[in-house]
């Protein structure tokens, strides 16, 4: 059993498609507590989604393409570039959750409204301000809101995801 989870750990291949199952399952939660649970996501909670969705738009690539040397270093780049956009969203979503009530920021317009209205660095910028819609803990599991939850998967997800392509670039399979 020991030399069979040894086997997949030095396996990328198998890694990847274990990164991509896990964001699967946080697309699918996300899905559940939006529809299901009826929470509405703010502006920073779709930025999140959309951050999981390139991660495993990338672990689906790395995992059938099963690249050389360059091709797995190409992978884990992408996968640290958007863990780290990833997580520096999620980060931001953590800390406006944790402001004092009198340094909330007001709620601006919605995230559809502002597409329409404004250029996209605009939306960006307003967006990654935060408004007080994105203060709010509708949510919270062990005594984590579910950005932190996020914030915490997705640092695992880019850790592993990186280490499983950089480390096992010495035998490609």
């Amino acid at each position: 059993m020991w030399q069979q989870m040894a086997e997949f750990f030095r396996n990328k291949r198998a890694l990847n498609y274990g990164g991509l199952f896990v964001c699967l399952v946080l697309l699918g939660y996300a899905l559940y507590a939006q529809y299901g649970l009826q929470l509405e996501p703010c502006p920073l909670c779709i930025f999140q989604r959309v951050a999981v969705i390139a991660m495993a738009a990338v672990f689906l690539l790395a995992a059938l393409h099963n690249p050389g040397r360059n091709g797995t270093l190409v992978y884990a780049v992408m996968l640290g570039i958007a863990g780290a956009a990833g997580m520096g969203v999620a980060g931001r979503h953590v800390w406006l959750q944790n402001l004092p009530p009198e340094k909330v920021p007001a709620c601006g317009p919605g995230l559809e409204f502002m597409l329409d209205a404004f250029p996209l660095f605009e939306v960006l910028e307003v967006v990654l301000t935060g408004s007080g819609e994105c203060a709010t803990v509708d949510w919270s599991f062990l005594g984590l809101s579910m950005p932190a939850c996020v914030l915490i998967a997705i640092t695992l997800l880019t850790v592993a995801g990186v280490s499983a392509n950089v480390l096992n670039v010495v035998k490609p399979r």
